[in-house]
């Protein structure tokens, strides 16, 4: 079995795309995923199974079609890749203000990123690095104005999921209590 993070994207969010989560704790539990957790109701659910991630994710997606009317942009990560992903933190003291470090998961390693882009949107008392499939953000003004954010996958060219730390933190503690790899 693997431990997966599941970060499912623009649901829940202004009334658009409603999902509860004991639904796609449901979801997941009839794709014969075990030990399935949400968390908060953005779209984040942690879980085990032994599909492989591609397979996972489609089937996942359709069953949400299919019972919801609309498929959401989804990342499935293992817990090995989460964790890696967390520990290579470049803001580590951000992480005592965990809702203004975010890190934006890469659905892959951006083939041309625009770097003057990013920083020409950044604000000076902001971070940022990317890291292969990472992006992390430290906006100590607060994530809701920053320019940068609302750009980041504009300016990298592939799709972002972002999550602040304090979630990325909580799904790490659900994985290590669901994990069995």
């Amino acid at each position: 079995m693997i431990t997966y993070i599941a970060l499912l994207r623009g649901i829940n969010v202004g009334g658009n795309n409603p999902l509860p989560m004991q639904e796609l704790r449901e979801i997941l539990a009839a794709l014969a995923c075990e030990n399935v957790r949400t968390y908060i109701q953005s779209g984040n659910a942690v879980f085990s199974c032994n599909a492989e991630p591609e397979s996972l994710t489609s089937e996942i997606r359709l069953a949400i079609e299919r019972r919801f009317g609309f498929s959401p942009k989804l990342l499935l990560l293992s817990h090995e890749r989460f964790a890696a992903i967390a520990a290579s933190n470049p803001f580590p003291e951000a992480e005592q203000s965990p809702k203004t470090l975010h890190v934006g998961f890469l659905a892959e390693k951006p083939p041309n990123p625009d770097f003057d882009m990013l920083t020409d949107r950044q604000a000076k008392s902001e971070e940022f690095s990317l890291i292969d499939d990472a992006f992390y953000l430290y906006a100590p003004d607060g994530v809701g104005r920053s320019k940068l954010a609302g750009q980041v996958e504009r300016c990298l060219g592939v799709d972002v999921t972002a999550r602040n730390w304090r979630t990325v933190t909580k799904l790490l503690e659900l994985a290590s209590v669901t994990g069995i790899d």
